[in-house]
């Protein structure tokens, strides 16, 4: 069980703008609830609990200096239709301290059961919008010595690059090092042409997710399903073997060889399809993000604050995807992300402020929300954390002995993160119907197992 003990407002350690930051279109559509994310450290032996709880609230607001839109808060626009903008007023981060008379090994493999969501600060979304932390954090100490640092973070803020130059910042600043690069804080680099141009892609961010061929009309059936978590875990030679087959059954010799996570998510796509049962002409589409910050002309400058991501999709039926090689879906998935150029970028933004209403587009990290699209059963959402630099956060007492997603809110969703040892293995969590599960573990490395591997 775990135990509040005590909770402080966290502000800018020095005054800070009070105006000047907006949020751009490409922030717009995202997520109105928190990310919720969770580090844990083994026991810090010379340590006492107090005094690790006054490094992070003195590191915490000194961060919040150069990163002071997090200590804001977001508020509704007037005629609102979904849009948002933020108020730099200083009134801060919430930072909770916690103890459970668990022990870390309780934890496993660290599924994000409710277990694991209790040592991350939860938010009440009935409680009004504009006193809302944009930044909560939880640091629970465990029977063992060991501790727990949970986070939650508005979306609406910030993707995942801008999540880890924020908690690299703050690590540094707990160590007492310099700092490298700073927060590039102007997000007009985002926002609409004026006017906007009419959209020149099909961008996926506003077409219907596809439907499952004899489910409900309108989803309601499959949101209705009882859904778990699970995590699946590829050893480096698994991992390997995945890209020999993506790259060396069926790739043309002048297609560039296919990524890990190209191989790896195609996998997790045909496996869950075989899982799910699909009929052969079903369509299914593998929603993921594209971080297209090297991808705008000129590129957008290092350590931008913001969202710099877009939801793309790959499609294809279910019937080529189960019968085709592995390189027929990673084909799918590496055309869809070479769409995602500087055109394909401001198109998109444009077509974000051009809306009438954004709320209905909105998904949410909350587990069993109805609200927003359904992107589950056929369809899947694969984020991959593999190039981002989350791991390996030291505030002054070692690395975290492990770094993961602390929920997985709903069916289809998924995670692709690097393995605990740092060895090349990788760690996926994800979300599926109960009545699914058991299939997918089962299929999930029967095919790898099966598939020869006597050309390695």
């Amino acid at each position: 069980m775990v135990v509040l003990k005590n909770s402080y407002t966290i502000r800018p350690a020095e005054p800070t703008p009070s105006s000047g930051i907006c949020i751009s279109d490409c922030d717009q559509d995202k997520q109105i609830t928190h990310i919720p994310l969770i580090y844990f450290y083994g026991s810090l032996p010379g340590l006492s609990f107090a005094s690790i709880i006054e490094t992070l609230k003195i590191s915490l607001s000194k961060a919040l200096v150069c990163f002071y839109p997090l200590a804001g808060r977001l508020y509704w626009t007037t005629g609102s239709s979904g849009r948002v903008a933020l108020n730099c007023n200083s009134m801060g981060a919430r930072l909770y301290e916690a103890e459970s008379d668990a022990k870390i090994e309780d934890f496993g493999d660290f599924c994000p059961t409710p277990k694991l969501r209790s040592l991350v600060p939860s938010v009440d979304y009935s409680d009004p919008f504009h006193e809302l932390p944009l930044l909560l954090v939880q640091l629970t100490k465990f029977s063992c010595g060991g501790i727990s640092l949970g986070l939650a973070t508005s979306h609406i803020m910030i993707d995942g690059t801008s999540f880890s130059h924020f908690m690299s910042t703050w690590a540094k600043i707990a160590r007492g090092e310099p700092l490298d690069v700073l927060p590039f804080l102007d997000r007009t680099l985002l926002l609409a042409r004026d006017p906007p141009a009419p959209p020149q892609f099909n961008h996926e961010t506003f077409n219907p997710p596809p439907l499952l061929i004899g489910g409900g009309s309108d989803n309601e059936e499959e949101r209705s399903k009882e859904t778990t978590v699970a995590m699946l875990h590829l050893s480096k030679i698994q991992v390997e073997k995945l890209k020999h087959l993506a790259n060396n059954v069926s790739r043309a010799t002048n297609v560039q060889p296919y990524s890990r996570y190209e191989a790896v998510a195609g996998h997790i796509w045909r496996c869950t399809c075989k899982a799910r049962e699909h009929k052969h002409n079903q369509i299914t589409k593998l929603y993921l993000p594209v971080n297209f910050r090297n991808r705008m002309l000129p590129p957008l400058p290092q350590g931008y604050f913001g969202n710099a991501i877009l939801r793309i999709a790959a499609s294809s039926q279910s019937g080529e995807l189960m019968t085709r090689p592995l390189g027929h879906a990673s084909s799918k998935i590496r055309e869809a992300v070479e769409m995602v150029t500087d055109d394909y970028v401001r198109s998109a933004i444009d077509l974000v402020k051009i809306q009438p209403d954004l709320t209905r587009f909105r998904s949410n990290h909350t587990v069993g929300s109805t609200e927003g699209p359904f992107y589950g059963n056929p369809n899947l959402v694969v984020t991959s954390w593999i190039g981002l630099p989350l791991k390996n956060v030291d505030f002054g007492w070692g690395k975290e002995i492990y770094m993961g997603p602390a929920v997985v809110a709903f069916d289809g969703k998924c995670y692709i993160f690097s393995g605990r040892d740092g060895d090349g293995s990788l760690t996926i969590a994800i979300r599926l119907q109960v009545a699914h599960l058991d299939a997918l573990k089962e299929i999930f490395y029967k095919d790898i197992s099966d598939w020869s591997c006597s050309k390695l």
